[in-house]
Order: structure tokens, then C-alpha cells, then sequence
């Protein structure tokens, strides 16, 4: 069993925090965000300036799962002064025990993708590919594969997206990493294969930068608990 999440389900947590699911995405070759999990507003400064404002401040805690509703995400940080602000106004707004304070680059992009993953009672682990960001649930522009499959089925469904000319070039910006985007996808499906504890995983958004890459900015994997089979 994956180690990270071993020691979730050794202390009972509902899901991986943010920061720990970002490491399994990385673990399983998925861009994500440049962040540092720090426990101070010193090592807050320290690792903003190491990332280059501006910056995110994130609250982090697996039992924090909709961090903008709870007050726990400041965006667009653009000096020390307003960071140590974001991180005191943070720490007052949660009522939770935290891992940390998550200092995350400020990824530039416009168009935004939701990776995700359910388990089907019937056929398994279900990989869906999405419009991401605020519009995921209004316009609900979706395509699923059931896991295991190919880079070739992925392009596929990339290909099944109303909105799939966003992912070529788009108002001045390169097209999307299709391969990067593929393997993500295929990486998304063989993560629940491989370790059966995962009930959930959400990746939204997945940004396609102006150049064209793919960074995961936010992402959550719930785990199997006896009333989330």
C-alpha cells in the first residue's frame, strides 16, 4: 500500500490533504504546482520568496475539502506584507488542526481542464476528463473511460469534448500538451488500479498555460471509508 496513504487511513483522515495528493500525482508523472508546506509565517516568507511572487497561501488538512468555501485560499499574493496578512487572516478562519500552510506559485492560465475518478459499482475505476474550474458543473462538458485503457483512448477523449478547440491554439496561446495531457489521463486510472483504498480523485483545475503545458493546481483524493465504498 502506498505509504501516503497508509498513514491516512492509519489516523482515520477521509482523504489525502492537498499537498499529499499532489505528491501522489507527481509520484505517478502528473505536473503539479511549485509549493512548500510550511508550519510559519517565516518559513511562509521564506518559501514565497524562493518561488517568486506572486503566490497562493492555502490552508492544508485532509478533513478540509472545500478549502474557498471555508475562507482557507488567498490568490494573487504579491508581497511579504500581504502574505503574512492571507496567513493570519487563514489560521483565524480555520477551526481545524492543519499539516500546514501550502505557499503555491500563481500559475497563469485562462483555460482550465477537470481530471477525475469514481469507482463504479459495476465496472470500476471511471477516469473523467472535463471543462474545469467554476464552469465544470454548468456547462457539463465530460467524457469517461473505464481503467485500465491507452494514450489512444485518452486522445479519444479529449477528442469527445464540445469545448475541444480550446485545447488547440487558443487567442494567442499554444495548443495543450495532448501527450502530457494523455498520459495524466492514463496515469489517473492505473492510480485507483494500483492502490485500491481510493475512492475519489479530483483534479480541478489542470491549467493549460499560455505555452501550452499542464499543472495541476488543485487536487484531492478521498479515500474508502465503511460509508464510502
Amino acid at each position: 500500500m502506498n505509504p501516503l496513504i497508509k498513514s491516512a487511513l492509519g489516523k482515520n483522515d477521509p482523504a489525502l490533504s492537498e499537498y499529499k495528493s499532489k505528491q501522489m500525482l507527481k509520484a505517478y508523472g502528473i505536473p503539479v504546482t511549485r509549493e512548500t508546506l510550511v508550519q510559519s509565517p517565516g518559513e511562509a516568507a521564506a518559501a514565497a520568496q524562493a518561488l517568486g511572487y506572486p503566490v497562493v497561501v492555502k490552508a492544508c488538512s485532509p478533513r478540509l475539502m472545500h478549502k474557498s468555501e471555508a475562507g482557507a485560499v488567498a490568490v494573487g499574493i504579491q508581497d511579504e506584507a500581504a502574505l503574512l496578512q492571507a496567513y493570519d487572516r487563514i489560521l483565524a478562519a480555520v477551526d481545524q488542526p492543519l499539516e500546514g500552510m501550502l505557499i503555491q506559485e500563481m500559475v497563469k492560465g485562462s483555460r482550465e481542464l477537470v481530471v477525475g475518478l469514481t469507482r463504479d459499482a459495476q465496472f470500476g475505476p471511471c477516469v473523467m476528463l472535463g471543462l474545469g474550474g467554476v464552469l465544470t458543473e454548468v456547462l457539463n462538458d465530460t467524457a469517461f473511460r473505464v481503467a485500465p485503457f491507452d494514450e489512444n483512448e485518452a486522445l479519444d477523449m479529449m477528442a469527445e469534448l464540445r469545448s475541444k478547440k480550446m485545447l488547440d491554439h487558443f487567442r494567442g496561446q499554444a495548443p495543450a500538451d495532448r501527450q502530457t495531457l494523455a498520459q495524466a489521463l492514463v496515469a489517473v486510472g492505473r492510480m485507483a488500479l494500483e492502490n485500491e483504498a481510493i475512492a475519489e480523485i479530483d483534479i480541478n483545475p489542470l491549467i493549460i498555460d499560455p505555452q501550452g503545458r499542464l499543472i495541476a493546481v488543485d487536487a484531492l483524493i478521498v479515500l474508502r471509508t465503511p460509508d464510502r465504498k
